[in-house]
């Protein structure tokens, strides 16, 4: 190997175990990884260490960690979780967009920034910080409830102006208005040239090539980091910045039920880029450029929280959603998004800010993420404490909280025979029934089932989450694999019904012994047996329990018996 690779391999050591070490710390202390990653350029780069300079290659692998950020982001955004409340979803967002620009401009002027630098600020904290709050709503089990949808949704619509911020951003600095008008105008039309491909592809060619490549895990990962690279490469041809292909790209398969398997498959991959990203802001700048506006940072960060709350609180009732709805998720999305970087990293690269005011961004981001990261973790008390405080804006017709709940439904597993004769009774039970199934064989049966219906592999566990395991009443699982099942039995709330498979009776007193209710053993149980049991248990607990009671005995006596 030549020097220079040597010296390569060393920078990319350097980056990987430095972010590792510093997302372990984050674990540890409940903060975002992201934060650890910027922190990896800052300790390793100028600022600190000075162990790593932003040579070509980062540089080319960090600008394709910022096209994988914005494919992950466009796959997130599946307008069909928020088709209900598009509609209040999209005034709060459009609100905050308007008047928190208005905010971030005036608090830039009136701390010292002239009217450009100004206008930049009020670009780059208009956004939501959409991979932190996803992921923390979801470790809380709370993207279900009506305030986790609402700011989800308001994320989604926030992404939508950011990519057009980056397409802007693209166009780079002209002197002539009207060659900035034809720049814009020239970036927009290609924008939507791209996004009636995507559009197309998800209608006609995506379900046919996903439903082709999904038998086979390592195919639908190739295919899927395949149709990013293909978007890439299209806006690259067209002048257009890598982030807006991805994010069609990702956009694309978001409305396709494939969208979280090939997520969770895509995400090693997908990381590693981002880490190197991350840590590439922090290795352009110098400890003078990081600090240059430290104290404009810090208040600038104050005043625009406090300043947000008030935005976000008032247009959250204005769409009447009630008084914790509207507290709680004004109180998720108080901080400056990482996205603020990512705006500023492309405007010191079209050479339209300085290193100095990604310094400001960065020193944000890392003051406003940890503390708002401790508010989410932390909001139903934080809302306890200052409910006293919010009575006078309480009312008997503003929508409710609980609507946005996913209550007492049921989670089955596997989609076959035995599952199609069981789901009457199941369904006479239950108002909601969430089905999970990794052939691609059932995807369209399903898709027109009905039912709420998740494609992947249960062992996943965003897979889990989308069904949502933790408050399911009624889980049923057909998948004979003993480790799956365990894993269901140990996550199942204690008070929730469970039928699992099994394929040999010694599996199945294992799977008794973990506490399931009734095991199904799939060679001796006919549907229309397992219906019966359905039934049974109910609407006739005492023949239920015979039933179980009979299995056991009779799969103690088979063990005694050397089976």
């Amino acid at each position: 190997m030549s020097l220079g690779g040597i010296a390569l391999a060393t920078d990319f050591a350097a980056v990987i175990v430095t972010a590792a070490v510093l997302a372990i710390l984050a674990r540890k202390t409940k903060q975002p990884t992201i934060v650890a990653y910027i922190l990896t350029g800052i300790v390793i780069g100028p600022v600190m260490l000075d162990l790593v300079g932003e040579d070509e290659l980062i540089e080319i692998m960090a600008e394709l960690g910022l096209g994988f950020l914005l494919f992950l982001l466009g796959i997130e955004m599946s307008f069909e979780n928020i088709r209900d409340i598009l509609k209040p979803t999209a005034a709060i967002a459009a609100g905050q967009a308007v008047l928190q620009a208005v905010l971030s401009f005036s608090v830039a002027l009136l701390i010292g920034f002239d009217p450009f630098q100004s206008g930049m600020i009020a670009l780059a904290t208009t956004f939501g910080a959409t991979p932190i709050i996803v992921k923390i709503l979801g470790d809380k089990d709370e993207l279900k409830t009506l305030y986790g949808r609402v700011d989800v949704g308001i994320l989604i619509v926030q992404d939508i102006y950011l990519v057009i911020a980056l397409a802007v951003l693209g166009v780079g600095t002209v002197d002539d208005v009207t060659e900035v008008a034809l720049s814009m105008g020239r970036v927009l039309g290609l924008m939507a040239l791209v996004g009636l491909a995507a559009y197309l592809s998800y209608r006609y060619l995506l379900p046919t090539l996903l439903r082709a490549s999904a038998q086979n895990e390592s195919t639908l990962f190739t295919v899927g980091i395949a149709w990013a690279f293909v978007f890439i490469f299209a806006a690259e041809t067209l002048e257009l910045s890598v982030e807006v292909g991805a994010f069609l790209a990702g956009l694309a398969l978001a409305q396709l039920p494939y969208s979280t398997e090939l997520k969770e498959r895509m995400s090693l991959v997908t990381d590693f880029f981002i880490v190197v990203f991350f840590a590439s802001i922090g290795l352009q700048m110098t400890a003078d450029q990081l600090l240059a506006y430290w104290q404009e940072a810090l208040i600038a960060a104050a005043l625009l929280i406090i300043g947000n709350f008030f935005i976000v609180f008032g247009l959250f009732l204005s769409q009447n959603f009630d008084v914790e709805t509207s507290f709680i998720g004004t109180i998720n999305m108080l901080q400056v998004s990482e996205f603020s970087l990512v705006l500023g990293a492309i405007a010191v690269t079209q050479g339209f800010i300085e290193e100095d005011l990604l310094g400001f961004f960065s020193l944000m981001a890392l003051v406003t993420m940890p503390l708002s990261t401790y508010v989410i973790i932390n909001n139903h008390e934080i809302y306890r404490r200052a409910e006293p405080y919010l009575e006078r804006f309480k009312s008997d017709d503003r929508i409710e909280t609980e609507l946005g709940v996913h209550e007492d439904h049921a989670v089955i597993i596997g989609y076959d025979r035995l599952v199609v004769e069981s789901l009457d009774p199941i369904r006479e039970q239950f108002d909601d029934i969430v089905l999970v199934d990794r052939s691609p064989e059932n995807v369209s049966e399903l898709r027109d089932s009905g039912f709420d219906y998740n494609y992947g592999d249960f062992r996943h566990g965003e897979i889990r989450q989308e069904a949502d395991l933790e408050n399911a009443s009624f889980v049923m699982s057909m998948a004979t694999q003993t480790e799956i099942n365990r894993q269901l039995l140990e996550q199942a709330p204690e008070d929730a019904t469970t039928f699992v498979a099994a394929g040999h009776p010694e599996d199945a007193a294992t799977l008794y012994d973990e506490g399931a209710d009734y095991v199904i053993i799939r060679q001796v149980l006919a549907g229309e047996v397992l219906a019966e049991h359905v039934t049974d248990y109910l609407t006739d607990r005492e023949a239920f329990d015979a039933t179980v009671d009979r299995t056991r005995e009779g799969l103690e006596g088979g063990e005694s018996d050397g089976r």
